[in-house]
């Protein structure tokens, strides 16, 4: 078994808690190739139990066999353990959680705490000695070792005569010890009575042996109750104070208004509130047998495989955008061409444009600046805005050599707003995708003074047809009527419009595109 000592290495998922739940968990995890890491301080809820039941084809397999096994089948699949207790747990940068045992430190990207419960005893005298063997608590774990015995069954929790019932299936000599409550009454007393089981009252004293094996309890009255098995209702409290400072809490289950357990409430597949956070086992689940916290850590590694695969999928879909649409990808199609476009303006922009007074204006995606130096050169005002700084050196050229003054600034209108208001915001072609397209249609809008106006011009979705083929357009394309549709009742539509214009295709043919213009102004 490999164990790892990596100090900051990042894994995937790290898995705390190393019994049914953790292992079911970590071997999932290792056949889909992700990188989980076990760590298991060696202290299993049933490390005093003889034997695990009810676990197909593992019936009466001691627990540490168990888990042994399962430590081989992970192994075989390459998983790893470590050996030690996690000291700590907290987020980190970028989403990751920093998981620390004794010296060493590890960076996950997701946690699975499988960390289990511990039982928390009713303090009656030598109860405690006898725990796992003598002394028992689940019908289920249990049934086929106590049948025929003599059982009692101590009334220290809400679910004692149903407790008292499920014996009895296993055995026609039931007693039920009231301890300190008062004795059941009503339909509880009729079914104990009717099924035979005798009900002894007043306190359990102590819990007595012979030879080392559980013999009978002895009553605060001095009397004694001969006894092979006594079954308690232990507090089942989740072993969740890692958990606390990423600010998972544990809550109460209650019966009959009592607390009975605390554990970690998290959803079906044990997803908690806390992003990145699941639990799996008795720490979620206190009643659980350990097949169903193996099939909870099955659940949950499930769940935490998805929810990698998906953000790893958006992650790569978000690398390609970038290639595409980021600002290295500008700068680079830029680099490629000693001039990428004509270095006229755009025929709708001086259309739209011509008979508007002067002002102060900002040219959004102002590639080589041919459309900011028109602008400066009628008297506007001229902020040239764009993401690819090689652009923005261009049109700084092309200001100085038609001598008119443009303010450059570099703005990526799909991360940041346009600082300032203006009296004209136009923006040609500027490409974004289209989650994105609302996005940058509102913050055009919102950099409008009042009184001024807003002219977007893009490619219309019609061009799809056309034989001007543009890389991306079902995306970066948009209608005006899109644009317009943004716009609240403070706007009036001036221009709303497909405008036909003729363009080359890429064998050098003439062809007839179609512009998006939408042209408004605030009341």
């Amino acid at each position: 078994m490999e164990v790892s000592a990596g100090m900051g290495e990042l894994i995937d998922v790290a898995i705390i808690g190393g019994g049914a739940a953790g292992l079911a968990a970590a071997i999932a995890l290792a056949r889909f190739r992700r990188s989980a890491v076990l760590f298991d301080a060696g202290d299993p809820r049933n490390a005093v139990s003889g034997h695990v039941h009810d676990f197909l084809t593992r019936d009466g397999t001691p627990p540490a066999q168990l888990y042994a096994i399962g430590r081989d089948e992970l192994a075989g699949y390459g998983g790893r353990v470590v050996e030690s207790l996690v000291t700590s747990v907290a987020r980190g940068d970028h989403g990751r959680f920093r998981v620390e045992t004794d010296g060493l430190g590890y960076l996950a990207r997701r946690l699975l705490f499988a960390t289990g419960a511990r039982d928390e005893l009713p303090d009656v005298p030598g109860l405690a000695e006898h725990w796992g063997r003598g002394v028992i608590h689940c019908p289920y774990c249990h049934s086929w070792e106590v049948r025929g015995k003599r059982i009692g069954v101590l009334a220290n929790a809400p679910t004692a005569v149903n407790q008292a019932l499920m014996f009895r299936q296993l055995s026609e000599e039931v007693v039920y010890l009231a301890h300190d409550g008062e004795p059941p009454a009503g339909e509880a007393a009729d079914q104990l009575a009717a099924l035979g089981v005798e009900v002894v009252t007043g306190p359990v004293a102590a819990v007595e042996s012979d030879a080392g094996a559980l013999s009978g309890v002895l009553l605060a009255d001095g009397s004694h109750v001969a006894l092979d098995a006594l079954a308690v209702t232990p507090f089942v409290r989740a072993r969740a104070e890692l958990l606390a400072p990423l600010g998972v809490e544990p809550v109460e289950l209650l019966l009959a208004g009592r607390a009975v357990a605390a554990h970690v409430s998290a959803g079906p597949t044990g997803a908690t509130p806390v992003a990145g956070v699941y639990v799996a086992g008795n720490v979620a689940e206190p009643m659980a047998q350990v097949m169903s916290c193996a099939a909870a850590g099955l659940q949950a590694a499930s769940a935490l495989n998805e929810d990698l695969i998906n953000t790893d999928a958006a992650a790569a879909a978000q690398r390609q955008r970038d290639d595409y649409w980021g600002e290295e990808a500008w700068d680079t199609r830029y680099r490629e061409h000693h001039r990428r476009f004509s270095g006229n303006p755009n025929a709708a922009l001086t259309e739209e444009v011509a008979e508007l007074r002067p002002g102060s204006a900002i040219d959004v995606g102002a590639g080589e600046g041919a459309d900011a130096v028109w602008l400066a050169q009628r008297g506007w005002q001229v902020t040239a805005a764009d993401l690819s700084r090689v652009a923005l050196e261009r049109t700084a050229a092309a200001a100085t050599e038609a001598g008119v003054d443009v303010r450059i600034v570099h703005l990526d209108i799909a991360r940041d707003d346009i600082e300032g208001r203006y009296d004209l915001v136009t923006a040609s072609f500027v490409h974004v995708p289209g989650d994105l397209r609302r996005v940058l249609f509102s913050r055009l809008a919102a950099a409008v003074a009042p009184g001024g106006t807003l002219l977007v011009i893009g490619h219309d979705l019609r061009d799809l047809q056309s034989s001007v083929q543009r890389q991306h357009l079902a995306e970066a394309g948009w209608s005006a009527e899109h644009v317009a549709a943004t716009l609240d009742d403070t706007w009036v539509v001036d221009t709303c419009e497909a405008r036909e214009r003729t363009a080359r295709n890429h064998d050098g043919e003439p062809a007839t595109v179609h512009d998006a213009v939408l042209r408004a102004h605030r009341r």
